[in-house]
């Protein structure tokens, strides 16, 4: 009912930046909580930034003030800028969102993406 599509992965040097993006379409009534998780080769997914319907951002300690996520509800999209990139940020990035399809639904349905790979080298 709802797919998710996110752009903007690549490679590039370390120091430099990234900026990813994820559109959110189908039949969607509201959305909730967008973010971004990490999953580097051999460990687990793990939190990147979320933010809230209200625009209340959080992020992993390993990512304050480097990176930072905003959110366009008009067009049903969350987007990653990632600057001052590190060898260490190298993973898939996936995009997910909690939100509901119709209004009287009173249960919020979870998304994920497909992914998106950003490769830094040293």
């Amino acid at each position: 009912q709802v797919h998710l599509v996110e752009s903007g992965g690549g490679l590039v040097q370390a120091g430099g930046s990234l900026r990813l993006s994820c559109t959110a379409s189908g039949i969607i009534f509201s959305i909730n909580s967008m973010g971004w998780y990490r999953q580097a080769p051999g460990k687990q997914r793990e939190l990147v930034a979320t933010i809230t319907s209200g625009n209340s951002p959080t992020y992993a300690d390993s990512v304050k003030g480097r990176f930072t996520i905003s959110r366009d509800n008009a067009k049903n999209s969350v987007n990653l800028q990632m600057n001052s990139l590190r060898p260490e940020d190298t993973a898939v990035y996936y995009c997910t969102v909690d939100l509901r399809h119709y209004v009287f639904e009173e249960n919020w349905s979870n998304y994920w993406g497909q992914g998106t790979q950003v490769t830094v080298s040293s």
